[in-house]
């Protein structure tokens, strides 16, 4: 599904070069949940961000299926981001002036594809999520982890091949946190949704399959989930950032 091998980024700051990214390789396989952690400058957003293609690497290969995001054009990027990524941002990114279904349908407004069954599809993404309550309410009149579970349902109103989460529940409290996780766990189930997704959030992460940990950017450790329950697995995580601090 998704193939990143030795990514490189540096950033010039005036006279100095920071490099960010040095030679980052993962892959998220069809159907997966998984999460990026690490500290600070890990370079966390700076993946999503490259994976994105919102800023170019250095060096290095992103493959989205059998395509490689860095040699398309700018239209053909925009089909991608629009047709085959769908996007989930901390600060929900929601249009005041449309309602919860208008948002939703946004990208295939955007991209000129609204149709009956597209419509459907927004109707069932509504209540799939949740929301179907306040489909008709506007940004201003619902809670955050509405807010973000509106989000969600726009980021797969497409069916796109990878939804990409940039600090999904940043913003929200924990009973707004678990809702939200859990609409990413009815998106992998329900509508066998792939899901990569950058968190502080311990217990954000705890939900997903494997989780790839970030130390100066590099890859320092991958954690597979397995069998190993939600609980224990939040355990395993902290244990692992706690291993990453005392080795710094």
């Amino acid at each position: 599904m998704l193939t990143v091998k030795n990514l490189r980024k540096s950033y010039q700051v005036g006279k100095n070069s920071y490099e960010v990214l040095k030679g980052v390789s993962l892959t998220v396989e069809k159907g997966e949940f998984v999460a990026v952690m690490g500290p600070s400058g890990s370079g966390k957003t700076t993946l999503l961000n490259c994976i994105s293609c919102y800023i170019p690497a250095d060096s290095g290969s992103i493959c989205l299926e059998k395509a490689e995001l860095a040699r398309l054009d700018e239209n053909a990027l925009a089909e991608v981001r629009n047709r085959q990524l769908g996007f989930v941002f901390q600060d929900f990114l929601l249009l005041d002036g449309l309602t919860v279904r208008q948002n939703i349908l946004l990208p295939a407004i955007i991209g000129d594809t609204v149709s009956d069954m597209v419509e459907n599809r927004a109707d069932q993404l509504c209540e799939v999520f949740g929301i179907a309550a306040i489909r008709d309410k506007y940004p201003a009149e619902i809670s955050g982890g509405e807010k973000q579970r509106t989000a969600v349902a726009r980021a797969l109103i497409n069916h796109p091949l990878l939804i990409l989460a940039d600090e999904p529940t940043g913003n929200l409290d924990s009973k707004s946190t678990r809702a939200v996780i859990r609409s990413f766990e009815q998106a992998k189930q329900a509508l066998e949704a792939t899901i990569f997704m950058v968190t502080h959030d311990s217990y954000a992460a705890s939900f997903c399959d494997r989780v790839v940990i970030l130390r100066d950017g590099v890859v320092w450790q991958v954690l597979e989930k397995g069998g190993t329950d939600r609980e224990k697995f939040q355990d395993l995580l902290l244990d692992a950032i706690r291993e990453m601090g005392r080795a710094e």
